[in-house]
C-alpha cells in the first residue's frame, strides 16, 4: 500500500480500495478526466478530497474564481472516501480543557465555533441535493472503563458551561437498555447533532457542486513537482504543465514524501483500519439490543468506533498497521473483529465482508492548521485533521478560499500558526510504535 512517509509517488489513476463504500455507492460521477494540455490558471488545487473540493466550490460560489483541481487517482481516493462517515463537531485530538488552559476562554470558544461551522456547512451542502445516505442524528462517546465515567462527566460540564452545548450524560444501564448493549460501555455522553453518512457519496456530491459552479476536476493527473517564485507556481503533471498564481495543497494524510519543503516533517500519517460485517439478522440485532443508528466512539487513547449501517451491517474501526507495507496483513482486520465480539458476545459467529485501511493525518500539537507553505503566501495548505476531519475539512476549504483571496482569517491558532515540525522526523514511526504500546497500557490500567 502507498506509504506517504516512504513513497514520493501516490500513483496515477489507481482504482478505489476494495471497500464497502466503493462497492455500494454506484458509479462515480463524471469529472474532467486526465489533464492532457498546459494550463494557465489563477488557482490550482492539489487533491480532490473534501478539502480540495470545498476550496474549489467556495472559490467559485463566493469569490467568482473557477479553480482547477488536480487529483492523482480518483475523487476521494484518499481518506475522504475511506473514512467511517462520522459528521461531528470536532477535529484534532486536543481537548477543550487543554485549549482553555493554553489559550484562554475566548480562543477556545472561537475554535469550537469553527468546528460547529464545519457541521453546518456540511448540512447546507447536503441540502443542495447530495444523496449520501444520511442517518438519524446522534453521537455516543462511550466510557470504555469505569474510571472514564468521571472524565466524560467533566467534559460534559465544561461543554455545557462554556458553550451551552446540550450534552446528555448516560449511565451504563441507560446506554445498554435504550441504545445498544455494548459490554464494553460503562456510560456515555450523548450528543444530539452528530450523524453518519456515506463518505464517498458525500465527496462525489461536493464534486458535482464544484463542477456545476465552474471548477474543473482532473483525475489521474498527479502533480509530480511544484516550482516557482512569487506570483507564479509551475505544477508538473505527466501530460501537462499548470501555471498558477496560487496553489492549495489539499492532500492531508496522502501527501507524498518530500512533496514541498514548506510542509515536510510536519505530519505523521497513521493507518486506520475498518471492517464491515455481513448484515445482521433481526435475531442478532435483538440479542445485542441494537436500537440505535448513532455513531459511536470510545474514550480509549487508541480509539475504537462503530455504527450500524442502513443495511444492518456493522462498521467497526480502529488503528491499523504502522507501515504501508504491512497494511494488507489480515491480522489487523481480525483483531478488530475480535474486539467487536468482546462488545457483542452474541455475535461470536459474525464475519466481516469488507476490510480496508486509510491514512489519517496526525499533527504534533493534535490540531489542524490552515497556513502558507512559502514566504509569499502563494502556496497554501490545510492538514492535520487527526482522524476527525470530515466536517471541519469543509470549513477549512472555505477558509482556504478566503485566504487565496487575501481576506483576513480568524485570530485563532488554527489559522495563524504553521503546523509544527516533528522533532527527529526520521524517527516518527518509531515514536508511533512507542505511543501504541503506551496507549495500550494507558487504556487498560490508567
Amino acid at each position: 500500500m502507498y506509504d506517504p512517509l516512504h513513497d514520493a509517488f501516490a500513483g496515477q489513476g489507481e482504482p478505489y480500495p476494495d471497500s464497502y463504500w466503493a462497492h455500494n455507492s454506484g458509479p462515480a460521477p463524471m469529472d474532467d478526466g486526465v489533464l492532457h494540455c498546459d494550463l494557465d490558471v489563477d488557482v490550482a488545487i492539489i487533491g480532490a478530497g473534501y478539502t480540495g473540493l470545498s476550496t474549489a466550490y467556495h472559490l467559485a460560489t463566493e469569490h467568482g474564481v473557477k479553480a482547477v483541481v488536480l487529483e492523482a487517482n480518483q475523487t476521494a481516493w484518499g481518506c475522504s472516501g475511506r473514512n467511517a462517515g462520522f459528521v461531528l463537531k470536532s477535529s484534532g485530538r486536543k481537548p477543550y480543557a487543554q485549549m482553555q488552559k493554553q489559550w484562554g476562554d475566548e480562543v477556545m470558544r472561537g475554535i469550537y465555533r469553527e468546528f460547529c461551522a464545519g457541521v453546518d456547512t456540511v448540512k447546507t451542502l447536503i441540502d443542495k441535493g447530495i444523496d449520501c445516505e444520511v442517518q438519524a442524528p446522534g453521537y455516543l462517546r462511550m466510557a470504555h472503563k469505569p474510571a472514564m465515567v468521571k472524565v466524560i462527566q467533566a467534559q460534559a460540564a465544561l461543554q455545557q458551561q462554556m458553550f451551552g452545548y446540550q450534552v446528555e450524560v448516560l449511565s451504563q444501564q441507560q446506554v445498554r437498555q435504550h441504545y445498544v448493549d455494548d459490554q464494553q460501555a460503562f456510560g456515555a455522553l450523548r450528543y444530539a447533532d452528530g450523524f453518519g453518512v456515506n463518505p464517498l457519496k458525500l465527496a462525489w456530491g461536493y464534486q458535482r457542486l464544484a463542477r456545476e459552479a465552474g471548477a474543473r476536476i482532473y483525475t489521474g493527473s498527479p502533480v509530480l513537482s511544484i516550482q516557482g517564485a512569487a506570483g507564479k507556481q509551475q505544477l508538473l503533471t505527466p501530460q501537462g504543465i499548470v501555471n498558477a498564481k496560487k496553489v492549495v495543497i489539499a492532500t492531508n494524510g496522502y501527501t507524498a514524501k518530500n512533496f514541498h519543503p514548506g510542509i515536510s516533517s510536519r505530519t505523521l500519517p497513521v493507518l486506520s483500519q475498518i471492517i464491515v460485517t455481513e448484515p445482521l439478522t433481526e435475531t442478532q440485532l435483538a440479542a445485542c439490543n441494537f436500537l440505535t443508528s448513532h455513531v459511536v466512539m470510545d474514550t480509549r487513547a487508541l480509539k475504537y468506533y462503530y455504527r450500524k449501517l442502513p443495511d444492518n451491517r456493522l462498521l467497526f474501526g480502529g488503528r491499523g498497521a504502522i507501515t504501508g507495507k504491512d497494511a494488507e496483513n489480515p491480522y489487523y482486520a481480525e483483531r478488530l473483529l475480535q474486539v467487536l465480539k468482546l462488545s457483542f458476545p452474541a455475535l461470536q459467529h459474525i464475519r466481516y465482508q469488507y476490510k480496508w485501511a486509510g491514512w489519517v493525518c496526525m499533527a504534533l500539537d493534535d490540531m489542524p492548521h490552515i497556513y502558507q507553505a512559502d514566504e509569499a503566501g502563494d502556496v497554501l495548505y490545510s492538514m492535520g485533521y487527526c482522524g476527525s476531519g470530515l466536517s471541519f475539512s469543509v470549513q477549512a476549504g472555505k477558509r482556504l478560499a478566503e485566504r487565496v483571496m487575501g481576506l483576513p482569517q480568524p485570530d485563532l491558532p488554527l489559522y495563524q500558526t504553521a503546523l509544527p515540525k516533528f522533532p527527529l522526523p526520521a524517527l516518527r514511526r518509531l515514536g508511533q510504535w512507542g505511543y501504541f504500546h503506551y496507549g495500550k497500557c494507558k487504556d487498560r490500567w490508567f
